[in-house]
């Protein structure tokens, strides 16, 4: 098994059958409300915004998506959740995947560090504790086994990708091609492929990167020149402007919907067969998250989707469930 935080071999790359085509599919990070500015705490948080969720949901399957909600500790033992998603998971129009925020998930045995923060800095025991308690809470109160998963913050380790072939996990999407978190003690995604790949030789645990792109002239560049340049947002911003450098994560925090078509234009030309689009459940209640603080941000995320979806609609880009994704995907 290869360590979720070391880049793939070539070989590693997963192919998909004829007809798969090209496909995209939507994570929620299905998670508590906390101040994203204050420290982390065990118990500062809440789940106000969890109502809302039927709203999306029902928003997902009027456009024939099946969204996959990424549930963490406080909203997988949240009756409200189970009684809001489970019809959907019965019925097939959405699925549940594990997302581990470990310093709300217990047991508890750590300090509350930001290093910490990221599940695979953790002990190995003590991760796959925390993660055997979620994955045990999902099944028993939403009554399904769940198949994806994700870390919280994308902390995965050395040691993450074993935990889960052992629990029989099939999709990891932790890893965000373009991203660097070592300067809090995180990993580094730089270099990393956008294009699925296998984890293992026997292919049993397939991972699917968040999709991220660099966008502009100097985009062949993007790896070598966009670093260096996280100290100065306001050249950022200018090399956006001139049309030379711009990385877009496909989210709609942060991302306008003209940027997001500039992403899925340049995914598309770089052949990549799946994309993976992501997003913070309390994004759906005004005042959870900085990119939605009112009524008017919410009515935008929502507007976002739909010219999101109508253009991968116009380009032949179908969406998928991790199901379907399971069942094209080659293994020979």
């Amino acid at each position: 098994m290869r360590s979720l935080v070391e880049r793939p071999p070539s070989r590693a790359r997963a192919r998909f059958r004829d007809g798969f085509g090209t496909r995209f599919v939507l994570t929620i990070d299905t998670e508590e409300e906390f101040d994203w500015d204050k420290p982390l705490g065990r118990d500062t948080y809440g789940l106000d915004h969890l109502p809302r969720l039927a709203k999306f949901q029902q928003f997902c399957e009027n456009n024939g998506v099946s969204p996959v909600w990424l549930i963490d500790w406080p909203v997988a033992n949240s009756p409200r959740a189970a009684e809001i998603l489970k019809p959907a998971l019965a019925s097939g129009t959405a699925e549940v995947g594990v997302q581990l925020h470990p310093w709300v998930n217990p047991p508890f045995a750590e300090d509350m560090t930001q290093a910490n923060s990221y599940s695979g800095n953790l002990p190995a025991d003590l991760e796959e504790a925390k993660f055997s308690a979620l994955r045990d809470a999902i099944e028993r109160n939403f009554g399904i086994s769940p198949i994806s998963y994700r870390a919280g913050r994308y902390g995965v380790g050395a040691a993450s990708a074993a935990m889960l072939a052992r629990h029989g996990i099939a999709i990891d999407t932790s890893v965000r091609p373009l991203f660097d978190y070592s300067s809090t003690g995180g990993p580094d995604f730089r270099g990393f492929p956008l294009h699925p790949y296998w984890l293992d030789d026997e292919r049993t645990l397939l991972e699917l990167p968040l999709t991220t792109i660099y966008w502009g002239l100097l985009r062949r560049q993007g790896d070598a020149i966009f670093p260096r340049l996280w100290r100065l947002p306001q050249l950022r911003g200018v090399l956006a402007r001139l049309g030379l450098l711009e990385r877009i994560p496909l989210t709609p925090e942060g991302i306008s919907a003209e940027e997001a078509i500039r992403g899925i234009d340049i995914a598309l030309d770089d052949g990549l067969p799946l994309l993976v689009f992501s997003f913070h459940s309390p994004s759906l209640r005004p005042g959870h998250t900085p990119y939605v603080r009112s009524e008017s941000d919410l009515d935008r995320l929502y507007d976002w989707w739909r010219t999101v979806f109508a253009y991968l609609d116009r380009r032949g880009v179908a969406p998928a469930s991790l199901r379907e994704v399971m069942t094209q995907v080659v293994r020979d």
